[in-house]
């Protein structure tokens, strides 16, 4: 079921000192302003000035001048969030914003040394991601949308707000009387996820009113189901890879179904290699796994930047040499 501002905030627990992703916009505002009050002293903002737009300056102007009156401590960290052919300006802010956050974790703000930031995503975030998730026919991970906690190296990351609703952030908002601003980019519908806000979360809410708890649901679903598979993934991983670490044994693979030779295979190029395979690859390797029964059966398959190849008994992973033409 769907929270309450202050239900949320009252279950929020994170490690202290609390770094907080704050945009200038309503979400990060309350959830800011809110963090402040419940741990005085024991909050940094943190603000990720983009440089995408003309209005970066002002959004930036706009959190000094808030955390000025409300005594937080403010850290601006200014990144270039330019994409890369085929990726979407938003992935591109996405990753520069947490390569910030990580940054930041690995230093003092504001003489403050970090150990969780907060990030103040919402119900109807969570809806707009599942709904991405499905446009690209994504699997478990994909529909089970975002994670409300998770860790890297050493700091804690949150979004406490995953069961509240968008519009009660705005509510608690005027009811205190604090300012935010609004990004004018949130109306430009070149951005697949404006036309998911603008068009689909008004649809789904006059047809299905309970939209926002039934999509947390199945994400949960979906969640408990995609930790399930890693379990098992790993549990076959330790029987593939017996007898020559960090490589899969071509006869333990086939002794496997096609879909824990899918899963198992997944783990070891995302886990080992950093590589993600698309369904048409692991598709494809499947195949010639099953079809290497003879020493000389050759196999040499293009996934991600790099080659999964024959060695032997086994399978690996290599980069694509580019002076090589391949």
């Amino acid at each position: 079921m769907t929270q309450s501002f202050d239900q949320a905030m009252r279950a929020f627990e994170p490690a202290l000192p609390l770094g907080v992703a704050y945009s200038g916009g309503a979400d990060s505002s309350a959830l800011l302003v809110a963090c402040a009050r419940q741990w005085p002293g024991q909050v940094v903002a943190i603000h990720v000035n983009h440089g995408l737009q003309a209005a970066a300056a002002d959004f930036e102007a706009h959190c000094r001048s808030v955390c000025s009156r409300l005594g937080i401590p403010l850290h601006v960290e200014a990144v270039h969030a330019h994409a890369v052919p085929g990726q979407s300006p938003e992935d591109a802010a996405r990753i520069a914003r947490y390569k910030a956050f990580d940054a930041l974790a690995q230093m003092e703000c504001a003489g403050v040394a970090i150990k969780s930031i907060a990030i103040a995503q919402h119900a109807d975030d969570q809806v707009e991601t599942m709904l991405l998730a499905l446009g690209r026919g994504a699997g478990l991970a994909g529909l089970s949308g975002m994670p409300a906690q998770w860790q890297r190296g050493k700091v804690h990351f949150f979004r406490p707000l995953l069961q509240v609703a968008g519009d009660a952030l705005k509510r608690w908002l005027v009811a205190n009387n604090e300012p935010w601003v609004s990004d004018p980019t949130n109306a430009d519908h070149r951005y697949t996820r404006n036309h998911i806000r603008s068009e689909l979360l008004p649809a789904l809410q006059r047809v299905f009113p309970q939209f926002l708890e039934t999509f947390a649901r199945s994400a949960r679903h979906a969640a408990e189901a995609e930790a399930l598979l890693a379990e098992m993934a790993d549990e076959d991983w330790r029987a593939v890879e017996r007898e020559a670490p960090g490589r899969p044994n071509i006869r333990s693979l086939q002794a496997l179904s096609p879909a824990r030779q899918s899963n198992v295979l997944r783990r070891w190029l995302k886990l080992g290699h950093g590589v993600i395979p698309q369904a048409s690859q692991l598709l494809e390797l499947r195949k010639q796994v099953q079809a290497c029964t003879t020493r000389g059966h050759r196999i040499h398959l293009k996934v991600g930047n790099g080659f999964v190849t024959r060695r032997g008994a086994t399978l690996e992973w290599q980069v694509a040499s580019f002076h090589s033409g391949q």
